[in-house]
């Protein structure tokens, strides 16, 4: 009885252990765009699943087009380059945040406080969806 006992802690950690089922998308927001016309940027975090992806693309029925990128700074100078494919371990997590990784929608129609569908595809073919919320050009990350 009392070796059963010992047990139980032991199987709670391992359960806690376990790999997700599939890749998930968490805490999606988009930030508008302070002037229209310009692309807006949409955030999140993504986390895999129980074998290695690679996300392909991002996109929005809100929006016209949508493309990765990734911001980075030279020589004191920030610019952007466009991300084609980013791999995602398995168990692992990847960020988009304000200053790296982001998604750029062309032409989105949303309104702040209102929420946008992510799409995100990857290479095997499997996509998922996630809320993403909206916010105001000058308003702060949603939490």
């Amino acid at each position: 009885m009392k070796s059963a006992l010992l047990l139980v802690p032991a199987i709670v950690a391992l359960s806690a252990c376990q790999q997700p089922k599939e890749a998930s998308a968490n805490h999606a927001w988009v930030r508008l765009a302070a002037v229209p016309s310009n692309p807006s940027a949409a955030y999140f975090t993504l986390k895999g699943g129980p074998k290695d992806a690679t996300l392909t693309g991002v996109s929005t029925t809100a929006a016209v087009r949508s493309e990765m990128h990734e911001s980075m700074s030279a020589g004191g100078m920030m610019s952007m380059a466009p991300l084609k494919l980013v791999a995602l371990r398995a168990g692992g997590e990847v960020t988009f945040a304000p200053g790296g990784k982001h998604v750029m929608l062309y032409g989105l129609r949303a309104t702040p406080g209102g929420t946008v569908p992510l799409t995100f595809t990857f290479a095997d073919g499997h996509t998922l969806t996630a809320p993403a919320k909206v916010v105001g050009a000058g308003d702060p990350a949603p939490e």
